[in-house]
């Protein structure tokens, strides 16, 4: 019995021990089969850089309208929201005390006229000094100029847009007392307008006066609104390292109001340069290396990155047009080593 039950355990391992050798032979097998790696070929590609800038409508011209000097409101001549023409009337001030005074000053002056031309009659006989006949001539041109003065007065009694453009809201109404802090209205040209936007410095040499540029606002998702850069600021701000910059719209339909928030996209051509995916960079200390694939064979190289964009590498030097690199599977695969392509990654 003893004899029987050591044969069976004998004969136990012995089938034991064929199991573990057929499985080490088949991982053995899988192992010497090249490994399968995604590769993507080396190529020249053009880069444009694009941003979108973030820009803020103005009128083309705009103020506000307010008096000169203080008075009533004794008329207002314009309807809130209309077109009114440059030199249009669109407020009348009271202007009594205003009249009376330009008046009086007009009075004083005919006095000392009368006088003056009486005196300087008389110069040729020397009935008078020469000093005293300057002095009348003063005092007319004293009495002139407040003549002059008075007038001025009266003309700001009419308030007049000093452009055309089209009116706001009215603050104030008939019968108002009004000061030269007091806003009446407010007066804007909108036919066309500024858009006002800042750009990264990069972008310097894209932005010129003159270049054309197109708009989106997120009121009209479907319509483009062509311009072109009116001027560039000669500084940039020190923080934030941009420029700011200025383009004209066309805003004949009075779609675009002052206030309004817009963007406009730039592009900026980089040329042809040489690219590859960005996974296919393997880092080793302050190194990047590639593997290189040719004729199956891996061969582990560094190369020098110019610039990074999403999802790519530009390459400086290492890597040549038409080489190809593994992309994928760069985590099982060596100097030396013999690979299967299964497809390629594309750029």
């Amino acid at each position: 019995m003893k004899r029987f039950i050591a044969l069976l355990v004998a004969g136990t391992l012995l089938g034991a021990s064929g199991c573990e050798d057929e499985a080490a032979q088949s991982q053995r097998g899988a192992l010497g089969a090249p490994p399968k790696v995604v590769t993507a070929e080396v190529r020249y590609e053009q880069l444009v850089d694009a941003i979108e800038a973030l820009g803020t409508v103005k009128a083309n011209e705009s103020v506000e309208i307010g008096p000169r000097i203080a008075s009533l409101v004794e008329r207002i001549a314009f309807e809130e929201g209309e077109l009114v023409e440059q030199g249009e009337l669109l407020v009348e001030l009271e202007r009594s005390e205003i009249l009376a005074g330009l008046a009086l000053a007009e009075a004083n002056l005919s006095e000392s006229r009368s006088i003056y031309n009486r005196n300087k009659s008389l110069a040729s006989t020397q009935a008078i000094s020469v000093s005293n006949l300057e002095q009348l001539l003063a005092q007319v041109q004293i009495d002139e100029a407040q003549v002059e003065a008075a007038r001025a007065r009266l003309a700001n009694t009419r308030i007049r847009a000093p452009f055309t453009g089209r009116v706001g809201l009215r603050r104030v109404s008939p019968g108002s007392l009004v000061n030269t802090s007091t806003v009446i209205t407010t007066l804007d040209d909108i036919s066309r307008v500024k858009l006002d936007f800042s750009v990264p410095e990069t972008f310097l040499t894209v932005v010129q006066e003159g270049m054309a540029i197109v708009a989106h606002s997120i009121v009209y998702p479907n319509r483009d609104f062509s311009g072109f850069v009116d001027s560039v600021d000669t500084r940039l701000d020190p923080v934030s390292r941009a420029i700011q910059v200025r383009a004209i719209i066309d805003n004949s339909d009075n779609a675009l109001k002052p206030g309004m928030f817009m963007t406009v996209d730039l592009q900026r051509d980089r040329g042809m340069s040489l690219v590859i995916p960005e996974q296919a960079i393997v880092p080793e200390g302050s190194a990047q290396y590639v593997f290189v694939v040719k004729d199956a064979t891996v061969e582990k190289r560094e190369v020098k990155i110019a610039r990074r964009i999403p999802g790519f590498v530009v390459i400086g030097d290492g890597l040549a047009e038409g080489e190809r690199v593994v992309s994928e599977g760069t985590g099982k695969v060596g100097e030396g080593m013999t690979v299967q392509e299964i497809s390629d990654a594309p750029i």
